[in-house]
């Protein structure tokens, strides 16, 4: 029972707080600062290795799980065609059943363009939905999913580009026995950008690398079939790194993600009657340093084979106060490559400490051989 409603509160807190206008109440700081959105899943980090770095991975080295990062990379990636498997047991120091789960695939068309496809499913697990505490309520289990397809297209030597179009869909009021309680849908897009420049520093040879992914720009959702509607997490994300051979056998990389959400605030025009492009172009007036989520990670690879990695997120306390470290390694056979993440809290109250990333990830290049 005591997990029931725990549950159902971290769901309120997901549903509620963060995805939900509130109206007739006076705004606290965090709420006139932070622009509420729903489907905040669509935001968690599906795959281990960019986990392992601090969250992030829009400029690392193109691998399988470039495209919830920065599709644009699969045009760099020395491979014809792969697939990979995440796991995420999300919250997992607060509750028992909640899953992230993470299905990638890409292929080559040529040696300048390159299609893929990915599928984000997110199992919030059995909850009972009560009005009263006296109710004997109903047993749902919300989920929601993310459906993507993308293109890729090499524009130069050192540049290159992709679309990506995703389908929504959000049943967070899943078993609740009300008429109006819909699932919500939703429609969306995402524009990156690709460059990579090889350099000889110090005698040394490596890669300089940047990328920018615009995420999520796309239709409003609704959960009662339109009367109320709410947007998508639309999210600016920009990063640089570099990587670099020590010797034969050794090579370390270091990169930095900036993120920053291009949502309308609450406090800096009605958005009642606000469209999306309206409230994505309006996010560029309302903008703030607090409003900037950075990442930094390294990665260390030994003879391309074994892989350590860390990172470190942090997240202004007026729009979350997420900050954490992260861990992680990576082997890489012949065929296939194993990958983990651990999420380190900085503080005790943390609710994401302890969590636990798996990606599994297959050549099948090598596989048809």
């Amino acid at each position: 029972m005591q997990n029931i409603f725990l549950k159902t509160g971290i769901i309120l807190l997901m549903v509620i707080v963060s995805s939900l206008h509130i109206n007739g109440q006076e705004k606290t700081k965090y709420e006139e600062a932070f622009p509420r959105t729903a489907v905040p899943f669509l935001t968690i980090t599906p795959e281990s290795r960019g986990g392992a770095m601090g969250d992030a991975g829009v400029a690392t080295t193109p691998d399988i799980n470039s495209q919830h990062w920065n599709s644009s990379k699969y045009a760099f990636l020395d491979q014809d065609m792969g697939v990979s498997l995440s796991f995420t047991p999300w919250l997992r120091d607060l509750v028992g059943d909640i899953n992230l789960y993470y299905l990638t695939f890409f292929r080559r068309i040529d040696k300048m363009q390159t299609v893929s496809a990915s599928l984000r499913y997110f199992s919030l697990g059995e909850i009972i939905f009560r009005e009263t505490a006296d109710d004997f309520g109903y047993s749902g289990r919300p989920n929601e999913f993310a459906l993507d397809a993308a293109y890729s297209l090499k524009l130069s030597d050192n540049i290159s580009g992709s679309v990506a179009f995703r389908y929504i869909r959000s049943d967070i009021q899943n078993g609740t026995g009300l008429a109006d309680a819909l699932p919500g849908n939703a429609f969306a897009a995402d524009l990156n950008f690709f460059y990579l420049q090889n350099v000889k520093w110090g005698g040394r040879k490596g890669d300089v690398s940047a990328g920018i992914n615009i995420s999520n720009i796309g239709s409003p959702i609704s959960y009662n079939g339109g009367t109320d509607q709410y947007f998508l997490p639309a999210n600016l994300r920009i990063g640089g790194a570099y990587t670099t051979e020590i010797d034969r056998y050794n090579k370390v990389g270091f990169t930095v993600d900036i993120n920053r959400y291009m949502v309308a605030k609450d406090d800096s025009i009605d958005r009642s009657d606000l469209s999306v492009p309206a409230s994505f172009f309006q996010s560029f007036g309302d903008f703030a340093v607090e409003d900037l989520r950075i990442s930094v990670g390294g990665e260390y690879w030994y003879d391309n084979q074994f892989a350590i990695r860390a990172g470190y997120y942090h997240e202004d306390e007026i729009i979350g106060n997420r900050k954490f470290a992260t861990a992680g390694a990576g082997l890489k056979f012949n065929m296939f490559t194993i990958d983990a993440s651990y999420i380190i809290a900085i503080s005790q109250s943390n609710p994401l400490a302890n969590t636990i990333r798996f990606s599994l990830g297959f050549d099948l290049d090598k596989m048809g051989r």
